[in-house]
């Protein structure tokens, strides 16, 4: 028996807003459907630390994306409580 193989790509866009001491990041996906989800992470730089925004771009960016990781799995909750309830397959 052949099966074959589906792919599909997502694309996740990652914002950095910073000042001298602080970086957000927002992590933003959007669904096959259309739906905007996102996820915003925070990083503080000690005063007494060398200035590496790079550093804090990257804890910013790796919290926004855990937040995000969150989002996505109550989406996908989301989704699979509406299939049961319509009796359709969850795909």
């Amino acid at each position: 028996m052949s099966h074959s193989m589906m792919t599909a790509q997502w694309n996740v866009d990652v914002h950095f807003e910073e000042d001298p001491e602080h970086t957000i990041a927002t992590a933003t996906l959007h669904t096959p459907d259309g739906r905007r989800l996102s996820g915003t992470g925070r990083a503080r730089r000690n005063p007494s630390d060398r200035p590496m925004a790079r550093i804090g771009e990257e804890i910013a960016c790796a919290r926004a994306l855990s937040h995000l990781t969150h989002e996505l799995l109550d989406y996908a909750s989301e989704e699979i409580e509406a299939n049961v309830h319509r009796g359709a397959p969850v795909a």
